[in-house]
Order: C-alpha cells, then structure tokens, then sequence
C-alpha cells in the first residue's frame, strides 16, 4: 500500500478480459494505486504516452502490444517492471530481463500488494533514487517483523547466504514464513532484479510435475498443444523456490538431482538440454533428514539442497514479538479495510503471548483480520477465537466512495460461475471464454466443490453438460 506522504504509484493493468481487467483495476485504486488498463493490442501505446511504475501482465494477453511491452521492438527502450498473473502458460517470447515477477492464479489480494510494493520500490532508481542495498536491506525489515533474539538470529543468517550462490534449505511448522524468508534471500542477492518464481511441490499434479518443472514440447503427451516452458526456465537468472519439497515422488528426485548438480533440464518430449542459470531455494515442514533415515527422500538430494540450513522459528518459540506481530495487522488489516484500527488491551496482550499458536503467524494473521473484518472496537482474545475456522468469503467493508475489496481468487470463482451461467453450463464453451483450457476450469471446478463452496450450484452446472 502506497504511503500516505507519497505520490501514487502508477500501475498498468494489461488483460484482455475487460470483466477481470475492471475487478483488478477497482482493488488497486481502492488501495491507493493511480492504477489505469489496456488489452494486449494498446498496451504498449499506453506505455509510450503515460510513465508507468509497474505493469501488472495477465499471462493469456496477446496482441500486438506485447513485443513491444517486453521491448522486443526496433530499439528496445526502458520498461517499467513488469508482474506476470498465469494461470499454466508462461506468456510466449517475452524478454526475461524485462520481467520482474510471476505471480501463479489464484492470487490473493495481499499477495497481489505485495508484488507491486516490490516493483515499485525496485524502481527508484529510475525516478532518481540510489537503492542501494540499505534501502533493500530496510524493505525486507519491514516485512520480517520481530524484535526477539531469534528473529534477530535468523535475520542474520538470511544476511549472510543472501549474497552467495547457496543452495538454501529453509525448515519450520506450517505457517512461520517460510516463503517471507526465502523472498527475503532472493531480495538481498545480485539476483534481486530477475525472476522470482515459487511453487508448492504439492500443489503439482503428480502427471503434470514434470511438465510444470521442466516444460514440455509439442505433442509430447495428450493435451501439450504447444511447446512451452517450464518453472526452472521461468526462474532463469533469478530464484526458485520449492516449498514443500518433501512432497517430490522418488522420480521427480532423481530429475531435481540432475538439475541442482549439472544446471541443464529437458522438457519432456525432448532429447535437448537447456542450461538454467538460477538459484534455487527449497522448503519443508517435515524432518527431511528423518524422512532420509526412513528412505522416504534421497540422502544425495538432501545433501544438494541443504548446503545452508535456515530454521524459521515457531512462534511460541519467539512469544516477545506477537505483541509486535499483532500490531502490525491490526494497523496493516485496518488500512486495507478503511477502517478505524480497534484498540488492542493489554489483558489481550497478556492472553495472546500466552497461548502457543499452533498455526503460527498465519494464524494470528488471520485472528486479526477476522477481527478487524468483523468491526471489533476493542479486540479480546481466547483460544477459542483463534480457532475458528476461517469466516465465509464476504467483501471487505470499504472506505467511502470506494469500491468494495475481494479477494482475486473469489473474484475469479465469480467469474467462472458468471461465464457458467452465460454458456448455460457448457464448459467447453466456458474455458473458451475464461482464456483457460478445459482441464483447468475442471480442476478449479472441482477445488471449489471440496472446498464446499457452491457445491450445489456446481452440481446443477455439471448436469447441464
């Protein structure tokens, strides 16, 4: 969120979808963006005429404009940074120099705020400003919020690996942050300007990981229409990061083996190596050397990946930073809902540090934010209110003469139900529409009826085709 002392970041939406373009652009002025949009054929107009600090790209944008966004026309130029949204195909041709982020659909809002808040503070040099590495070094502070010794031990560590070429394996409970940290390395580095993808290893279709990882070429399997590219290609001259790695087949760790040690991947379908100059970065919640003593995970692969170990610690075990912590949302959730920032009582104080927080920062995150959603003056605290189960998806109360904020995964379930409805429950028809394929409306179809949202409306849509 821009500041309140300072001009507006400018912020160019490309998509062609003038439904979702219009949902994105309602979230960035809402929250303080001078946010404008274009399809793909008049980006690049836009951006000759209007000085932009970030341009956010959604991945199926096509037209004209797109060569001459990445700079690819006669010339070159300079080009703001430039945010990537996609959903399975990484845009085609695109300059990755010219490529500061890719964020993978569904995104969530905070997440959406805090890629632009790095672009375009990566950014200012170009408007005269020395970053310089203090400035970077005082951007990932902010973000790593604690004052305990232990925060202060791992600021350190993350301190030292951050300017080297490690490998870094980063270990800690569900919910302590350990992707923050890997961010955090990844921003600090010479790489800090390239690419910084990240996946969850188990979010990867285990028929579809290989393909995801290493790309693939046409015709390679049923479904590979093209040839496109995969992570580790994506994360070229910058970082990847692979949460829960512990999650890999014993296949997949072969292959991930021969990557960390000789830099080449194939796509599948494909006898040619391609070299990857990239960082990687991995994560787990488990005892991955205990999954090695019980042969679950490769001891040759552990020993590649854990070159420079980081725990995150729990934060029970740093229980002087959630008063610190809790102000932080509070002040940060009050400000994306335009409210007023309720009142946080030392008895509350007291009853918070007390209890252990088994789902850690994320949970406390989401105690806040329930509470600040709900319209709490005054914020009391028992166990019992921290384990709650997360709330039903409602918009956010918004400032006056604003628009309302949602999350960007509800706004894209809406849109599928929208396109559903217009197709009369043609899916088919439907994913043509959304610019997904249908293997991809499926499965998020599918996603939405386990999560148990809509499964009736779900339902009735599938017998209508």
């Amino acid at each position: 969120m821009v500041s309140g002392g300072d001009a507006p970041r400018r912020v160019l939406v490309v998509e062609d979808d003038q439904a979702h373009r219009r949902l994105l652009l309602e979230v960035l002025r809402a929250n303080d963006y001078a946010a404008e949009g274009a399809d793909g054929g008049a980006a690049a107009d836009l951006l000759e005429r209007v000085p932009f600090d970030a341009v956010l790209l959604d991945g199926n944008a096509a037209g004209r404009g797109i060569a001459r966004l990445f700079g690819e026309s006669e010339g070159g130029g300079s080009t703001p940074p430039v945010i990537v949204m996609t959903e399975d195909e990484p845009t085609a041709g695109l300059d990755r120099s010219r490529l500061h982020e890719t964020l993978r659909k569904p995104l969530r809002t905070d997440e959406l705020l805090r890629a632009l808040t790095r672009a375009t503070d990566g950014e200012a040099d170009a408007r005269g400003v020395a970053p310089g590495p203090p400035t970077a070094r005082e951007g990932v502070r902010q973000r790593m919020v604690g004052r305990s010794r232990e925060m202060a031990a791992l600021w350190g560590r993350i301190e030292k690996v951050a300017p080297t070429r490690a490998t870094v394996l980063i270990t800690g409970e569900t919910g302590t942050g350990k992707e923050l940290v890997a961010r955090a390395v990844h921003e600090l580095s010479p790489r800090a300007r390239r690419p910084f993808v990240a996946t969850s290893c188990s979010s990867l279709s285990e028929t579809l990981v290989e393909s995801e990882l290493f790309g693939h070429v046409k015709g390679s399997f049923t479904g590979a229409a093209g040839t496109r590219a995969g992570l580790f290609e994506e994360a070229s001259g910058g970082t990847l990061f692979l949460d829960e790695v512990s999650t890999m087949s014993a296949g997949m760790q072969v292959k991930l083996l021969r990557v960390v040690q000789e830099r080449v991947i194939q796509r599948v379908g494909s006898h040619h190596p391609i070299p990857v100059d990239l960082r990687l970065l991995a994560a787990t919640n488990v005892d991955l050397a205990g999954e090695v003593a019980r042969g679950a995970f490769r001891e040759d692969l552990y020993y590649r990946l854990n070159v420079f170990p980081i725990r995150v610690p729990a934060l029970r075990e740093r229980r002087d930073d959630i008063p610190v912590l809790a102000g932080h949302f509070l002040r940060r959730a009050a400000a994306q809902a335009g409210l007023a920032v309720p009142e946080l009582p030392p008895a509350t104080v007291r009853a918070m540090s007390a209890y252990d927080w088994p789902g850690n920062v994320r949970q406390l995150e989401n105690f806040i934010e329930r509470a600040v959603i709900a319209g709490e003056r005054r914020l009391e605290f028992t166990p019992a209110d921290a384990a709650m189960p997360p709330a039903a998806v409602h918009p956010l109360p918004a400032p006056a003469g604003r628009a309302p904020l949602f999350a960007l995964a509800d706004m894209e379930r809406q849109r599928i139900f929208e396109v559903l409805d217009q197709t009369n429950g043609h899916r088919g028809r439907a994913a043509t529409l959304l610019g997904i394929d249908r293997r991809t409306l499926y499965r998020k179809l599918k996603q939405y009826e386990a999560d148990g949202i809509c499964s009736g409306c779900i339902r009735r849509r599938r017998s209508l085709r």
